[in-house]
Protein backbone atom coordinates (compact mmCIF):
# COMPACT_ATOMS: atom_id res chain seq x y z
CA UNK A 1 0.00 0.00 0.00
CA UNK A 2 1.27 3.27 -0.87
CA UNK A 3 0.93 6.91 -0.22
CA UNK A 4 2.59 10.22 -1.60
CA UNK A 5 3.34 13.75 -0.70
CA UNK A 6 5.68 16.14 -1.70
CA UNK A 7 7.93 19.30 -0.56
CA UNK A 8 9.71 22.14 -1.81
CA UNK A 9 13.25 23.14 -1.13
CA UNK A 10 14.48 25.96 -2.95
CA UNK A 11 18.44 25.28 -3.46
CA UNK A 12 20.28 29.03 -3.20
CA UNK A 13 23.53 29.01 -6.16
CA UNK A 14 27.09 29.70 -4.21
CA UNK A 15 27.87 31.79 -6.86
CA UNK A 16 25.58 32.97 -9.79
CA UNK A 17 24.63 30.39 -12.30
CA UNK A 18 25.75 31.77 -15.97
CA UNK A 19 24.66 29.85 -19.07
CA UNK A 20 23.84 31.17 -22.64
CA UNK A 21 19.57 31.72 -21.41
CA UNK A 22 20.70 33.97 -18.46
CA UNK A 23 21.56 33.79 -15.12
CA UNK A 24 20.42 31.53 -12.22
CA UNK A 25 20.28 32.48 -8.63
CA UNK A 26 18.17 29.83 -7.10
CA UNK A 27 16.00 26.77 -8.52
CA UNK A 28 12.86 25.37 -6.86
CA UNK A 29 13.26 21.45 -6.64
CA UNK A 30 10.45 19.24 -5.74
CA UNK A 31 10.96 16.27 -3.88
CA UNK A 32 8.40 13.17 -4.21
CA UNK A 33 7.49 11.13 -0.99
CA UNK A 34 6.62 7.79 -1.55
CA UNK A 35 5.13 5.86 1.83
CA UNK A 36 5.01 2.37 2.46
CA UNK A 37 1.61 2.56 4.73
CA UNK A 38 2.56 -0.96 6.03
CA UNK A 39 6.30 0.19 7.00
CA UNK A 40 5.61 3.94 7.63
CA UNK A 41 9.02 4.28 8.40
CA UNK A 42 10.01 3.40 5.22
CA UNK A 43 10.30 6.51 2.71
CA UNK A 44 11.40 6.66 -0.78
CA UNK A 45 12.38 9.63 -2.46
CA UNK A 46 12.91 11.58 -5.69
CA UNK A 47 13.64 15.04 -6.83
CA UNK A 48 12.20 17.23 -9.73
CA UNK A 49 12.25 20.73 -11.23
CA UNK A 50 13.10 22.54 -13.68
CA UNK A 51 15.19 24.85 -15.60
CA UNK A 52 13.70 28.18 -17.29
CA UNK A 53 14.02 27.86 -21.02
CA UNK A 54 15.40 24.48 -21.20
CA UNK A 55 13.37 22.06 -19.27
CA UNK A 56 10.30 20.52 -21.29
CA UNK A 57 7.98 20.63 -17.75
CA UNK A 58 9.21 24.53 -17.79
CA UNK A 59 5.47 25.60 -18.48
CA UNK A 60 2.17 26.64 -16.29
CA UNK A 61 0.75 23.67 -14.41
CA UNK A 62 4.04 21.85 -12.86
CA UNK A 63 3.21 22.15 -9.55
CA UNK A 64 -0.41 20.92 -9.96
CA UNK A 65 1.01 18.20 -11.84
CA UNK A 66 2.87 16.69 -8.91
CA UNK A 67 -0.16 17.52 -6.54
CA UNK A 68 -2.43 15.68 -8.83
CA UNK A 69 0.12 12.74 -8.94
CA UNK A 70 0.08 12.48 -5.02
CA UNK A 71 -3.57 12.54 -5.01
CA UNK A 72 -3.55 9.59 -7.83
CA UNK A 73 -0.96 7.81 -6.03
CA UNK A 74 -3.72 8.26 -2.20
CA UNK A 75 -6.57 7.14 -4.50
CA UNK A 76 -5.40 3.90 -5.64
CA UNK A 77 -2.19 2.91 -3.63
CA UNK A 78 -0.14 2.47 -6.35
CA UNK A 79 2.01 3.91 -9.21
CA UNK A 80 1.59 4.57 -12.77
CA UNK A 81 3.98 6.49 -15.04
CA UNK A 82 1.48 6.61 -17.81
CA UNK A 83 0.25 10.32 -18.46
CA UNK A 84 4.17 11.52 -17.28
CA UNK A 85 5.28 11.52 -20.48
CA UNK A 86 5.28 15.37 -21.03
CA UNK A 87 6.65 15.58 -17.55
CA UNK A 88 9.81 14.17 -17.83
CA UNK A 89 11.23 15.80 -14.61
CA UNK A 90 8.16 14.11 -12.72
CA UNK A 91 8.58 10.64 -14.25
CA UNK A 92 12.24 11.20 -13.26
CA UNK A 93 11.42 11.75 -9.61
CA UNK A 94 8.17 8.96 -9.47
CA UNK A 95 10.77 6.60 -10.83
CA UNK A 96 13.64 7.35 -8.60
CA UNK A 97 10.88 7.68 -5.23
CA UNK A 98 10.13 4.22 -6.35
CA UNK A 99 13.69 2.85 -6.39
CA UNK A 100 14.33 3.73 -3.06
CA UNK A 101 11.15 2.79 -1.77
CA UNK A 102 11.91 -0.31 -3.09
CA UNK A 103 15.91 -0.55 -1.60
CA UNK A 104 14.35 0.08 1.93
CA UNK A 105 14.39 3.80 1.56
CA UNK A 106 18.06 4.39 2.63
CA UNK A 107 19.30 6.32 -0.80
CA UNK A 108 20.23 3.16 -2.07
CA UNK A 109 18.79 2.51 -5.36
CA UNK A 110 21.66 1.08 -7.37
CA UNK A 111 24.41 -1.32 -5.44
CA UNK A 112 27.89 -1.56 -6.84
CA UNK A 113 30.65 -1.16 -6.17
CA UNK A 114 30.15 2.74 -6.26
CA UNK A 115 27.70 2.72 -3.48
CA UNK A 116 29.91 0.34 -1.24
CA UNK A 117 32.87 3.18 -1.50
CA UNK A 118 35.49 1.00 -3.95
CA UNK A 119 35.28 2.72 -6.89
CA UNK A 120 34.50 6.31 -7.46
CA UNK A 121 33.33 8.28 -10.89
CA UNK A 122 35.15 10.02 -13.15
CA UNK A 123 33.82 12.91 -13.26
CA UNK A 124 34.59 16.96 -15.04
CA UNK A 125 35.24 19.96 -13.76
CA UNK A 126 32.21 22.69 -14.21
CA UNK A 127 33.34 26.49 -15.64
CA UNK A 128 30.98 28.50 -15.66
CA UNK A 129 30.45 31.26 -17.84
CA UNK A 130 30.91 34.91 -16.30
CA UNK A 131 33.36 37.81 -16.22
CA UNK A 132 36.54 36.82 -17.30
CA UNK A 133 38.42 37.32 -13.61
CA UNK A 134 35.84 34.94 -12.61
CA UNK A 135 36.08 31.93 -15.12
CA UNK A 136 39.66 32.03 -14.35
CA UNK A 137 39.11 31.99 -10.83
CA UNK A 138 37.27 28.46 -11.53
CA UNK A 139 39.49 27.43 -13.84
CA UNK A 140 42.17 27.47 -11.19
CA UNK A 141 40.47 25.91 -8.74
CA UNK A 142 39.42 23.01 -10.70
CA UNK A 143 42.53 22.49 -12.28
CA UNK A 144 44.22 22.78 -8.32
CA UNK A 145 41.36 20.15 -7.22
CA UNK A 146 43.20 17.42 -8.84
CA UNK A 147 40.35 17.61 -12.39
CA UNK A 148 42.10 16.35 -15.85
CA UNK A 149 38.97 17.08 -17.17
CA UNK A 150 37.01 20.46 -17.03
CA UNK A 151 34.10 21.30 -19.18
CA UNK A 152 33.48 24.90 -20.28
CA UNK A 153 30.71 26.86 -20.97
CA UNK A 154 30.98 29.31 -24.02
CA UNK A 155 28.17 31.49 -25.76
CA UNK A 156 27.26 33.86 -22.60
CA UNK A 157 30.54 36.40 -22.56
CA UNK A 158 32.44 38.12 -25.89
CA UNK A 159 33.96 34.78 -28.08
CA UNK A 160 37.24 36.83 -28.07
CA UNK A 161 37.79 36.50 -24.44
CA UNK A 162 36.79 33.06 -24.75
CA UNK A 163 39.41 31.95 -26.96
CA UNK A 164 42.05 33.73 -24.74
CA UNK A 165 41.23 32.33 -21.95
CA UNK A 166 41.62 28.89 -23.37
CA UNK A 167 44.26 29.97 -25.20
CA UNK A 168 45.53 30.38 -21.67
CA UNK A 169 44.99 27.30 -20.29
CA UNK A 170 46.00 25.47 -23.25
CA UNK A 171 49.94 27.72 -22.94
CA UNK A 172 50.11 26.07 -19.48
CA UNK A 173 48.52 22.16 -19.60
CA UNK A 174 48.78 20.28 -22.80
CA UNK A 175 46.20 18.29 -23.88
CA UNK A 176 48.11 14.81 -22.29
CA UNK A 177 47.53 16.89 -19.01
CA UNK A 178 43.78 18.46 -19.20
CA UNK A 179 41.21 17.71 -21.21
CA UNK A 180 38.81 20.15 -22.47
CA UNK A 181 35.42 20.10 -23.13
CA UNK A 182 33.44 23.02 -24.38
CA UNK A 183 29.16 23.48 -23.75
CA UNK A 184 27.60 26.06 -26.36
CA UNK A 185 24.46 25.38 -24.70
CA UNK A 186 23.16 25.90 -28.89
CA UNK A 187 25.09 29.69 -28.74
CA UNK A 188 26.14 29.78 -31.93
CA UNK A 189 24.12 31.18 -34.79
CA UNK A 190 24.33 28.73 -37.82
CA UNK A 191 26.04 31.25 -39.50
CA UNK A 192 28.76 31.75 -37.41
CA UNK A 193 29.08 27.85 -36.12
CA UNK A 194 31.62 26.32 -38.80
CA UNK A 195 34.20 29.79 -38.06
CA UNK A 196 33.60 29.57 -34.42
CA UNK A 197 34.38 25.93 -34.07
CA UNK A 198 37.54 26.77 -36.60
CA UNK A 199 38.89 28.76 -33.89
CA UNK A 200 38.38 26.33 -31.27
CA UNK A 201 39.81 23.60 -33.01
CA UNK A 202 42.95 25.08 -32.51
CA UNK A 203 43.29 24.23 -28.85
CA UNK A 204 42.62 20.13 -28.90
CA UNK A 205 39.04 20.49 -27.68
CA UNK A 206 37.64 16.97 -26.53
CA UNK A 207 34.11 17.65 -27.56
CA UNK A 208 31.06 20.72 -27.84
CA UNK A 209 27.58 20.11 -26.89
CA UNK A 210 25.36 21.58 -28.85
CA UNK A 211 26.59 24.30 -30.65
CA UNK A 212 23.53 25.68 -32.11
CA UNK A 213 19.88 25.30 -30.94
CA UNK A 214 18.48 22.48 -30.96
CA UNK A 215 15.18 21.94 -33.78
CA UNK A 216 17.36 22.70 -37.02
CA UNK A 217 18.17 18.60 -37.22
CA UNK A 218 19.38 19.65 -41.05
CA UNK A 219 22.10 22.26 -40.35
CA UNK A 220 23.20 19.92 -36.87
CA UNK A 221 24.16 17.40 -39.26
CA UNK A 222 25.81 19.50 -41.42
CA UNK A 223 27.83 20.84 -38.58
CA UNK A 224 28.79 17.21 -37.13
CA UNK A 225 30.06 15.84 -40.88
CA UNK A 226 32.25 19.25 -41.34
CA UNK A 227 33.31 19.90 -37.59
CA UNK A 228 37.09 19.64 -36.64
CA UNK A 229 35.57 18.86 -33.29
CA UNK A 230 33.59 16.23 -31.98
CA UNK A 231 29.98 17.47 -31.60
CA UNK A 232 27.61 16.48 -28.37
CA UNK A 233 23.70 16.57 -28.91
CA UNK A 234 22.41 18.54 -25.50
CA UNK A 235 19.16 20.11 -26.06
CA UNK A 236 18.74 18.04 -29.25
CA UNK A 237 17.37 14.85 -27.43
CA UNK A 238 14.53 17.07 -24.94
CA UNK A 239 11.01 16.40 -26.18
CA UNK A 240 11.86 13.25 -28.52
CA UNK A 241 10.19 10.22 -27.29
CA UNK A 242 9.86 6.82 -28.79
CA UNK A 243 12.13 4.41 -29.90
CA UNK A 244 11.86 5.25 -33.65
CA UNK A 245 12.34 8.73 -33.59
CA UNK A 246 14.47 8.76 -31.30
CA UNK A 247 16.67 6.55 -34.07
CA UNK A 248 15.66 8.66 -36.34
CA UNK A 249 17.59 11.74 -34.93
CA UNK A 250 20.30 9.94 -34.97
CA UNK A 251 20.63 8.53 -38.22
CA UNK A 252 20.17 12.21 -39.35
CA UNK A 253 22.59 14.23 -37.39
CA UNK A 254 25.20 11.31 -36.74
CA UNK A 255 26.87 12.89 -33.75
CA UNK A 256 29.94 11.61 -32.16
CA UNK A 257 28.37 11.76 -28.28
CA UNK A 258 25.31 12.39 -26.76
CA UNK A 259 24.90 13.97 -23.57
CA UNK A 260 21.93 11.96 -21.42
CA UNK A 261 20.07 14.08 -18.34
CA UNK A 262 17.20 11.80 -17.06
CA UNK A 263 15.87 14.42 -15.33
CA UNK A 264 15.15 16.39 -18.45
CA UNK A 265 14.72 13.12 -20.62
CA UNK A 266 12.22 11.07 -19.00
CA UNK A 267 13.94 8.99 -16.06
CA UNK A 268 16.31 6.21 -16.55
CA UNK A 269 14.49 3.59 -18.64
CA UNK A 270 14.43 6.66 -21.88
CA UNK A 271 18.15 7.28 -21.37
CA UNK A 272 18.74 3.47 -21.88
CA UNK A 273 17.05 3.41 -24.88
CA UNK A 274 18.86 5.91 -26.24
CA UNK A 275 22.17 4.18 -25.17
CA UNK A 276 21.19 1.15 -27.05
CA UNK A 277 20.55 3.28 -29.90
CA UNK A 278 23.56 4.47 -29.40
CA UNK A 279 25.69 1.88 -29.15
CA UNK A 280 24.56 0.05 -32.27
CA UNK A 281 25.58 3.11 -34.28
CA UNK A 282 29.01 3.79 -32.73
CA UNK A 283 28.09 6.97 -30.76
CA UNK A 284 29.69 7.67 -27.68
CA UNK A 285 27.65 8.77 -24.52
CA UNK A 286 27.83 10.46 -20.70
CA UNK A 287 25.76 10.88 -18.11
CA UNK A 288 24.77 14.80 -16.92
CA UNK A 289 22.50 15.95 -13.72
CA UNK A 290 21.03 19.04 -14.60
CA UNK A 291 21.33 21.04 -11.26
CA UNK A 292 19.57 18.54 -8.90
CA UNK A 293 20.36 18.39 -5.42
CA UNK A 294 22.10 15.54 -3.72
CA UNK A 295 18.76 13.78 -3.67
CA UNK A 296 18.86 13.51 -7.41
CA UNK A 297 22.65 13.74 -7.70
CA UNK A 298 22.81 10.64 -5.63
CA UNK A 299 20.34 8.36 -7.69
CA UNK A 300 21.76 9.75 -10.76
CA UNK A 301 25.25 8.59 -9.78
CA UNK A 302 24.09 5.54 -8.36
CA UNK A 303 22.71 4.23 -12.10
CA UNK A 304 25.42 5.78 -13.83
CA UNK A 305 27.79 3.43 -12.00
CA UNK A 306 26.28 -0.08 -13.04
CA UNK A 307 26.30 1.37 -17.33
CA UNK A 308 30.37 0.52 -17.48
CA UNK A 309 31.50 3.97 -18.83
CA UNK A 310 34.77 4.92 -17.61
CA UNK A 311 34.90 8.51 -19.71
CA UNK A 312 34.07 11.08 -17.27
CA UNK A 313 30.96 12.57 -16.50
CA UNK A 314 29.04 15.26 -15.77
CA UNK A 315 27.97 14.69 -12.27
CA UNK A 316 30.54 17.66 -10.12
CA UNK A 317 27.56 19.76 -9.35
CA UNK A 318 26.79 18.69 -5.90
CA UNK A 319 29.04 21.99 -4.49
CA UNK A 320 26.80 24.58 -6.51
CA UNK A 321 24.05 25.52 -3.52
CA UNK A 322 25.04 26.85 0.06
CA UNK A 323 21.70 25.01 0.78
CA UNK A 324 22.11 21.37 -0.36
CA UNK A 325 21.03 18.34 1.27
CA UNK A 326 24.58 16.73 3.38
CA UNK A 327 24.89 13.29 1.84
CA UNK A 328 27.43 10.72 0.94
CA UNK A 329 28.86 12.19 -1.76
CA UNK A 330 32.05 13.78 -2.41
CA UNK A 331 33.75 15.00 -5.25
CA UNK A 332 37.45 15.57 -5.19
CA UNK A 333 40.27 14.63 -7.39
CA UNK A 334 38.31 14.67 -10.73
CA UNK A 335 36.56 11.49 -9.21
CA UNK A 336 33.33 11.60 -7.37
CA UNK A 337 32.92 9.35 -4.45
CA UNK A 338 29.91 7.59 -2.48
CA UNK A 339 31.26 7.35 1.46
CA UNK A 340 29.01 4.67 3.26
CA UNK A 341 30.14 5.90 6.68
CA UNK A 342 28.47 9.35 5.86
CA UNK A 343 24.98 9.95 6.64
CA UNK A 344 22.16 11.76 5.00
CA UNK A 345 20.79 14.91 6.72
CA UNK A 346 17.12 15.81 5.22
CA UNK A 347 15.99 17.46 8.97
CA UNK A 348 16.60 21.11 8.07
CA UNK A 349 14.94 21.14 5.05
CA UNK A 350 11.50 19.71 6.68
CA UNK A 351 11.14 17.04 4.07
CA UNK A 352 9.43 15.04 6.64
CA UNK A 353 6.87 17.19 7.41
CA UNK A 354 5.52 17.50 3.63
CA UNK A 355 1.87 17.55 2.71
CA UNK A 356 -0.07 16.85 -0.67
CA UNK A 357 -1.03 20.83 -0.82
CA UNK A 358 2.58 21.81 -0.87
CA UNK A 359 4.72 23.64 1.60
Amino acid sequence: MLSATYHRHRLIFRHPAGTSRGVLHHRDSFFLLLHDTLNPETTGIGECGVIPGLSPDDRPGFEERIISLCDEINQTSSVNTSGLENWPSIRFALETALFDLTGGGQRILFESQFTSGEKPININGLIWMGEEYFMLKQIDEKLAAGYRVIKIKVGAIDFDTELKLIAGIRKHFGEDQITIRLDANGAFSPGEADEKLKHLSDFAIHSIEQPIKQGNPATMAEICRTSPIPVALDEELINISGSDNKKKLLEQIKPQYIILKPSLLGGFYACREWIELAAEKGIGWWITSALESNIGLNAIAQWTATLGNDLPQGLGTGSLYTNNIPAPLEAANGVLHYLPGKPWDLAFTGIYNPHPAGS
